[in-house]
């Protein structure tokens, strides 16, 4: 679904690139669109934006679907300078994106993890560290928030996590996540009027709705990268296009640390 690459070629109608443009997006690999596990692919222009200039074309290929999905978790949670953000799951692939967004907007960032290699990630990408499995919920938000709560609490694990998301928050908090199928009891949630989001950035590539608002997303991320602000932790091991199978093995795994990424032809 992911990918970065360089247009070799324009439809008539399309003004805001020409060929040898360097873009980046998630635009197909779902329903009827095309993926990118090819040399060459077709992608809807609304789909797309102008690759960051500071990073390299895997840098970019690995921010696409994990960056809009943090961005518009965040974003719908209203997160704003001065307030406090806990990240559940930060050294994860939409986690550590929205642990860095959230740093931009000049939230104060907390993130959950369990091992010292996911703490030094989190540490380096400017969050405080919460091993979840040697701390209660409510001992880290005494610790953190002197028992208020955080003002956001973004949960990239989900499913019966969603319960720790909403002992977590502050009274009429946000909580945004994107795993939601589960059952849920929403006594905590009603008594303390959270709000809850949940995020499925597949939406306007499934129903052909809003496409538009995933290349506004991709500019304003590309910018903030560019800013140096936003940088995509990548797997240290390098696939080539006909090691394809090898790296979605990788990424079943469970060994992968960061994105899973594969080099293009040529």
């Amino acid at each position: 679904m992911d990918f970065a690459g360089t247009i070799v070629e324009v439809g008539d109608e399309v003004l805001e690139y020409s060929v040898g443009d360097e873009v980046y997006g998630c635009a197909g690999g779902l329903g009827d669109l095309q993926g990118a596990l090819a040399e060459y692919m077709p992608a809807d222009v609304r789909l797309i934006a102008h690759k960051p200039k500071s990073l390299s074309m895997r840098e970019a290929a690995a921010i696409p679907l994990v960056g809009i999905t943090a961005y518009e978790g965040l974003v719908r949670a209203n997160t704003r300078e001065g307030q406090s953000v806990l990240v559940h799951g930060g050294a994860g692939g939409v986690g550590h994106i929205a642990l860095q967004l959230a740093n931009y907007f000049g939230a104060n960032v907390f993130a959950t993890g369990s091992s010292d290699k996911q703490k030094a990630l989190i540490e380096k990408l400017g969050g405080t560290f919460i091993n979840y499995r040697e701390e209660a919920v409510e001992d880290y938000v005494a610790a953190h928030t002197s028992s208020k709560g955080f003002d956001v609490v973004y949960d990239s694990v989900g499913g019966p996590n969603l319960q720790n998301s909403y002992n977590a928050a502050a009274l009429n908090g946000q909580v945004a996540t994107t795993v939601s199928l589960v059952e849920s009891d929403l006594s905590v949630a009603h008594f303390k009027g959270l709000s809850l989001h949940v995020v499925f950035m597949l939406i306007p590539m499934i129903h052909n709705v809003m496409r538009e608002s995933h290349g506004e997303i991709l500019s304003t991320l590309a910018k903030i990268a560019d800013e140096g602000k936003l940088t995509p932790v990548l797997d240290e091991e390098v696939f080539t296009f006909e090691q394809a199978g090898d790296a979605h093995a990788r990424l079943s795994s469970g060994k992968a640390m960061g994105k899973v990424v594969i080099n293009g032809v040529g």
